[in-house]
């Protein structure tokens, strides 16, 4: 894609507001397609000693760190706070190459409007890792006053045989298989245990790093022991040895129905039917696509991210118990208790 069309794109695209969100788009072939991309952003600030990219403006503040570490690996990690709901849309430029994949770790803070005793909303952290494949048209929902830290770390196949380390026969040769060049996407939960202390330490090597003088070597360790302890644990289910590949146009129907859910967490599931007709979707096709990409079913997911605001209530906040059961949509305290234990194996009492 040449600038003068890539422009052109921005100024049909860049924040346009369609069903609650503006979208802002960028190239996705490489990390430094990518990079050039957002730099090409009219609200962006390019900080060529930092290798930072900022911007401050009406949608969004935050800078974007790019350091490629070696050949055919680079990083990518971003501190953003969001001003307005965004859907960020991955796209490509067909006259380039684009055979990078793209493991996205993201933990994001929003203030949820439950006072505490100190009078400040309760504030709760949402965790997830994302996969996806070259030309994969991904599109990521980003929501009004919350903020965060996301780390891309690209890279091709070479490097992946190189560096992942998978232990298990099985798993390893069905990994090769699936680093193939049918375009997919994939979402996990929290499932890497060390994952937020390990990004909070290269988040401190990043903003300690002096303009020009990179601490590569050891963002590198970080950014191996991160990918790794993901892939330990990424074969819980059968999602990469399956590794199916749906369209984009699919992929893009799937997010919106995610995002769906969890605009209604805090009432009783609204159905499968209901969310396929908002996405003009089959709901037959609707459970299985989902299931492909999420891990879990439509129901079981909206019951897990209930579970999860339920934990970090009882962690993080004030709210009696008989007043949780009612924000995350169950019927009953006898319910949400029943489902509480079954999950985390504590009454929720005990829990707090």
């Amino acid at each position: 894609m040449a600038k003068s069309k890539w422009d052109k794109l921005l100024e049909k695209y860049l924040f346009l507001y369609k069903d609650g969100f503006f979208e802002l788009p960028y190239l996705s072939n490489s990390a430094k397609i990518m990079v050039d991309s957002v730099i090409e952003l009219p609200v962006a600030r390019n900080k060529i000693l930092e290798q930072g990219i900022y911007s401050n403006n009406p949608f969004c503040k935050g800078v974007m760190y790019y350091r490629e570490i070696e050949e055919n690996f680079s990083i990518l990690a971003t501190h953003i706070d969001i001003k307005e709901n965004i859907r960020a849309k991955a796209i490509y430029d067909e006259n380039q190459e684009s055979n990078y994949y793209i493991l996205s770790f993201s933990v994001f803070e929003y203030e949820f409007p439950i006072k505490n005793a100190d009078g400040k909303n309760t504030k709760l952290r949402s965790t997830c890792w994302t996969f996806y494949k070259p030309n994969t048209q991904v599109e990521t929902y980003f929501y009004k006053n919350t903020k965060g830290n996301f780390y891309n770390f690209v890279f091709d196949k070479k490097w992946a045989d190189k560096n992942i380390v998978i232990n298990n026969k099985e798993n390893k040769i069905a990994f090769n298989d699936f680093l193939d060049l049918e375009i997919g996407f994939y979402t996990w939960l929290d499932i890497a245990p060390k994952a937020n202390d390990v990004s909070r330490k290269m988040s401190e090597i990043l903003t300690n790093e002096k303009a020009g003088i990179f601490n590569t070597e050891d963002l590198k360790i970080s950014a191996i022991e991160l990918i790794n302890n993901f892939f330990d644990n990424a074969f819980y289910d059968n999602r990469i040895p399956d590794n199916i590949s749906l369209s984009n146009i699919d992929y893009a129907k799937i997010s919106n129905a995610e995002k769906i859910i969890l605009l209604n967490l805090n009432a009783p599931f609204i159905g499968v039917n209901a969310i396929a007709q908002q996405i003009n979707m089959s709901p037959t096709k609707l459970k299985s696509n989902f299931k492909t990409i999420y891990g879990f079913s439509m129901l079981q997911y909206h019951k897990e991210k209930n579970m999860l605001l339920a934990k970090q209530l009882l962690e993080n906040s004030d709210v009696l118990i008989n007043h949780i059961f009612v924000l995350t949509g169950y019927e009953s305290a006898s319910k949400f208790t029943a489902a509480f234990k079954k999950r985390f194996g504590k009454l929720p009492s005990d829990f707090r």
